[in-house]
């Protein structure tokens, strides 16, 4: 009998992905391509709906080459929260002053609607405690009050269909408008079974979107995995290379699908303490240029700062907690890249690997060891304090006008110096997820264990010190494309070769390592999380004495 597949498909910020992946959670090949960014304003980021869809093509193309149509069952995609703004004819819209129509997705990282997510915030309306209390400039109400406000011409007016990206790629896949319950229950205020509050969206200017029983936004949905409309279309057949009806998976946004891909993981026999535990007891942390902490539970749990409680948004019947971190692969780079020794870094590093980003990082992590000739790597950071909220803080301050800080820096810029900063704002950024994780237990959550997956879980410092600062043991894929396996996940259940997500994270899942917190930093991580909270608390005080008249 010829062996089935799965095609998973994740659009991430700077990149469209896809794997071929089986039955058992193997992936069998993967293809990437790079997708544009434009920066029209400061903190404006916008990308192409048109060319992030060719790249979908390009890469499932070529990751199912090697097999014929048939086998492939089914196909689902993941992708970044972002804004995809398409006309009456289902063409795009420009959503920059610059009016080029190609440019019609508002990036998830786009802070342009700060102003109006503060207003927002200020109605103090109801829905807003299933987010945190806080509504956040990356969620979807503010940015499209913003486009109202500042573009209604050339853009409100023209439009007539407002996707979350992963909702746009199942539609252009399948024709259906039917939205998944992630990216509505997660970043656009709808609260199943009672679905949009009208009085939210006229309560802050968005009247016009109740028109047509909601039609610009979404009017049916249904849970993450459901198959789709009739499958793929003959259009989007052609353009992957697939088969017409071909089953699709309703989608999810990127962070959820790395959560599918790790947090059902089969753990017998790996002595954790979520062993025997529901899933309520893991914590699945998706860390790429930002870090989404997702949480499950059976009942609803308000998380003050933290996204949630959201049903069905991750795994259908479960209650979801988001916490996040805006930035934090970006803030290494940041860190790194800026610093005065980065380029006598490049060199030392090209003298002994190929020349990549992971590459000087590992180089970073072996000069830490040597620079460590009496004790933990860890320990070196004991003078020098990083604040990571160099784009604002997602949880659980939600403050997303917080700067970043740091505190103990000398008057040499030498390598060394370099691998001490690098070093610090891992640890920063570790000890904000052990913040959230606080936040997160005070609501009632009962974490145990870590499941990381993303760029950064390849990071063998960034996954020891996250085990170290939090005291929990980290597990880590077998596979390390996890968020495809997630996306696979999608086109499994659509495909009803499962028939349940739980059923198939649990078959497709799969755990690789396990990384244990090493008991004798915990005073130090202690001391450093004192700190860390100190940090804060004079921010406020200088934002204060500034703001005085």
């Amino acid at each position: 009998m010829a062996e089935v597949y799965y095609v998973g498909v994740d659009v991430g910020t700077a990149s469209v992905r896809a794997a071929l992946v089986t039955r058992a959670g193997l992936v069998m090949s993967t293809a990437e391509e790079t997708i544009s960014i434009w920066e029209p304003q400061s903190d404006h980021y916008v990308q192409s709906s048109t060319e992030i869809w060719e790249k979908c093509c390009t890469v499932v193309k070529s990751v199912t080459q090697s097999v014929e149509k048939s086998q492939v069952r089914g196909i689902g995609f993941d992708a970044t929260c972002s804004l995809v703004v398409l006309d009456q004819s289902f063409q795009p819209v420009a959503v920059s002053q610059d009016g080029d129509k190609q440019r019609n997705t508002v990036m998830w990282m786009d802070h342009r609607a700060e102003e109006q997510a503060t207003r927002i915030t200020n109605t103090c309306h109801r829905v807003l405690r299933r987010v945190g209390g806080v509504m956040s400039p990356e969620m979807q109400p503010p940015k499209l009050l913003w486009l109202k406000e500042n573009l209604r011409e050339s853009c409100w007016n023209k439009a007539a269909h407002f996707f979350d990206l992963p909702d746009f790629l199942s539609w252009k896949a399948t024709g259906s408008l039917t939205r998944s319950l992630c990216t509505l229950v997660c970043k656009w205020t709808y609260c199943p079974p009672d679905g949009w509050d009208a009085d939210f969206w006229t309560s802050i200017g968005l009247e016009d979107l109740l028109e047509n029983n909601f039609s610009k936004i979404g009017s049916a949905t249904c849970s993450p995995g459901s198959t789709l409309g009739d499958g793929l279309t003959q259009d989007a057949a052609a353009d992957l290379n697939l088969e017409p009806g071909t089953a699709v998976g309703a989608s999810l946004i990127d962070a959820h699908a790395g959560g599918l891909g790790v947090i059902g993981a089969d753990i017998k026999g790996f002595q954790l303490p979520c062993e025997d535990q529901p899933l309520t007891s893991r914590m699945a942390m998706i860390c790429g240029t930002s870090t989404c902490h997702m949480a499950i539970s059976k009942q609803p749990l308000f998380v003050p700062g933290v996204w949630g409680p959201c049903l069905s948004a991750m795994v259908p019947g479960m209650w979801l907690n988001e916490g996040g971190q805006s930035a934090t692969g970006r803030l290494i780079d940041h860190m790194v890249k800026g610093h005065a020794a980065y380029t006598q870094l490049q060199e030392r590093a090209q003298q002994r690997f190929p020349l990549t980003d992971e590459n000087i990082f590992s180089y970073l992590n072996n000069h830490l060891s040597l620079m460590a000739t009496s004790g933990s790597v860890d320990l070196l950071g004991s003078s020098l304090h990083v604040w990571p909220d160099f784009h604002g803080n997602r949880s659980p301050l939600a403050d997303p006008t917080l700067r970043g800080m740091v505190i103990g820096l000398p008057l040499s810029q030498t390598l060394d110096d370099l691998a001490l900063l690098y070093l610090a704002t891992i640890q920063s950024l570790a000890l904000g997820t052990l913040q959230i994780l606080e936040a997160m237990k005070e609501a009632g959550h009962d974490i145990r264990t870590l499941f990381l997956c993303g760029g950064l879980s390849k990071n063998a410092l960034f996954v020891q010190i996250h085990a170290n600062a939090t005291a929990l043991p980290v597990v880590l894929p077998d596979q390390t494309e996890a968020v495809l396996i997630g996306a696979a996940v999608l086109g499994a259940c659509a495909s009803q070769d499962y028939s349940t997500v739980q059923e198939a994270m649990e078959r497709m899942a799969k755990v690789g390592k396990v990384v244990q917190p090493d008991c004798e930093l915990q005073s130090f991580y202690e001391r450093k999380y004192k700190v860390f909270l100190r940090l804060f608390a004079h921010q406020r005080e200088y934002q204060a004495l500034m703001n005085q008249r």
